[in-house]
C-alpha cells in the first residue's frame, strides 16, 4: 500500500490517538487544574502527533528522520508527565497505564517507520507500507 498522506502513517495514527487520551486524561479531575501539568502534557501529545506530520512534508528522508526523532522524543515526555500526574494522584494507576501503554504503542511504531527509512537507500522515495 502506497503511502500519499502523513494521515495514512500508522505512527501518525497512534499519535493521534495518544493526544485524544492525553487530552480525556485532562478533562476534568485534578489533573486538568494543574495548569502547568495539563499544558505540558497535552503540550508534547501534540508535539508528537504534529511532528510526525510535519516530518513527512520534508523534502528528504534525513530530515523525516529528525522530525521521528523529535515526535519519539515527545512521546517520552508525555510519559514523564504521566509518572508527575500519577504520582501527584492527579490519575489512577489504572488511567496511567491506558495512556502509557499508547505512548509505548506509539514510540514503537516511531522506531519501525524510522527503521524502515534508514534501510532505504535513495533520496526521498515513496513511502510504501512495510509487508
Amino acid at each position: 500500500m502506497k503511502i500519499e498522506r502523513f494521515e495514512d502513517l500508522d505512527c501518525w495514527k497512534q499519535a493521534r490517538v495518544l493526544t485524544n487520551l492525553a487530552y480525556d486524561l485532562c478533562d476534568g479531575g485534578r489533573l486538568g487544574r494543574d495548569g502547568r501539568l495539563r499544558d505540558q502534557l497535552t503540550g508534547a501529545a501534540i508535539s508528537a502527533v504534529n511532528n510526525v506530520a510535519e516530518g513527512f512534508g520534508c523534502q528528504s528522508n534525513t530530515e523525516f528522520k529528525r522530525f521521528l526523532g523529535y515526535a519519539r522524543r515527545s512521546v517520552s515526555e508525555v510519559q514523564s508527565c504521566l509518572y508527575v500526574a500519577v504520582d501527584r494522584k492527579f490519575v489512577s494507576h489504572e488511567e496511567f497505564h491506558a495512556v502509557y501503554e499508547q505512548s509505548e504503542l506509539t514510540r514503537k511504531v516511531i522506531d519501525g517507520l524510522l527503521r524502515y527509512i534508514r534501510n532505504k537507500r535513495t533520496q526521498r522515495t515513496q513511502l510504501t507500507k512495510p509487508t
